[in-house]
């Protein structure tokens, strides 16, 4: 099972490149059972799209 340290770590990553099917399921499961990475890949999620956002209305 993955620690904490490894499930941001794959979450960030998958925002890169296509995880694998093992690191999917790793941090689906990892995910399913920490409230703390959940709130992580949120709070990440949010920003990319603020920064996405922002970046739209530089042009």
């Amino acid at each position: 099972m993955l620690n904490c340290r490894e499930a941001t770590r794959l979450m960030s990553l998958s925002m890169e490149q296509k995880l694998t099917v093992s690191q999917r399921l790793q941090l689906k499961f990892h995910l399913a059972m920490c409230r703390g990475c959940r709130n992580f890949g949120r709070q990440t999620q949010a920003l990319r799209e603020l920064a996405k956002e922002y970046r739209n209305k530089q042009k």
